[in-house]
């Protein structure tokens, strides 16, 4: 299974603690081969426990997983894990590790050699965009945007098909963050994984992801779809307060000025990439007066 991207199939996914409500409730949706998933929704609506739910770090009360049509279930959990890439919040590298040692982690569990790993590392650090004189460096020597890199590596580095990512980019400063947003969309190009991204940031979850599930309080899918058909049918009044009254303006982070019939370019007129958002187009336009 390593080196593909898997399907993965929520199957009314259920956990429960107690006697208490669900944390998950029923949770049916199939996540394509190599597609991006985020999970979105407001607190106590279950992303993270549905996420941990995958790798089996919380146990099913209910209902099915499946990666690729095998139940999670019907697996060594220990194998399972080795299968899944993991990215969390604050990364969570081994501070007496190199680099290096820390995206070898799993390989080595896969008994490696240290060659192996040594090129492996510096291959995911070019991939990454970091230099690969930081395998030598230990994490503490780097930033909180570097570190991430090195968290997404690792995770990479057994060459899974299928990543788990928890608010991955939320602890990092919005500059920084924007920044890294785009590099793992031009490394999911190259690689093309299956994901599911956890992120508490609507305008986050639209610009990575392929489709967005909307989970109500109690972890109630409300609603599963394209970025695109999200903001513009919600499928109720949930949807749509939760994704915000601007939603026509997020809209536009969607197409690109490039899908527009253009004219020819007044002298003087401020002018953008035909790559550019009608979003950044529109900022533009407002910004210069134009």
């Amino acid at each position: 299974m390593a080196g593909q991207a898997a399907e993965l199939v929520f199957d009314e996914a259920t956990k429960r603690y107690g006697d208490h409500p669900p944390a998950v409730d029923r949770l049916s949706l199939t996540v394509p081969a190599g597609e991006i998933c985020v999970l979105v929704g407001p607190s106590g609506g279950g992303k993270t426990t549905a996420l941990k739910l995958v790798n089996r770090l919380i146990p099913l009360t209910s209902g099915d997983i499946r990666i690729d049509g095998r139940s999670i279930e019907e697996q060594d959990v220990t194998q399972l894990r080795r299968g899944i890439g993991y990215v969390i919040q604050n990364v969570g590298l081994f501070p007496h590790q190199t680099v290096e040692a820390n995206i070898g982690t799993v390989p080595r569990l896969y008994g490696r050699d240290r060659k192996w790993i040594r090129e492996r590392a510096r291959e995911l650090l070019e991939l990454v965009g970091l230099d690969p004189s930081y395998a030598k460096r230990y994490p503490s020597s780097l930033s909180g945007g570097q570190r991430q890199r090195v968290g997404l590596a690792r995770a990479l580095a057994a060459d899974p098909p299928l990543l788990l990512m928890d608010e991955p980019f939320s602890a990092i400063d919005p500059i920084v963050r924007a920044r890294l947003q785009d590099e793992f969309l031009r490394l999911q190009r190259e690689v093309r994984k299956t994901v599911v991204f956890v992120t508490h940031d609507v305008d986050e979850a639209i610009k990575v992801g392929d489709r967005i599930a909307i989970l109500r309080e109690g972890g109630r899918l409300a609603q599963y779809d394209t970025p695109q058909r999200i903001l513009e049918q919600p499928a109720d009044d949930f949807v749509a307060q939760f994704v915000g009254a601007d939603r026509a303006l997020k809209a536009l982070a969607l197409r690109t000025v490039g899908e527009l019939p253009l004219r020819p370019t007044v002298d003087g007129a401020p002018r953008i990439p035909r790559t550019a958002s009608l979003r950044d187009a529109l900022a533009l336009l407002l910004g210069e007066d134009a």
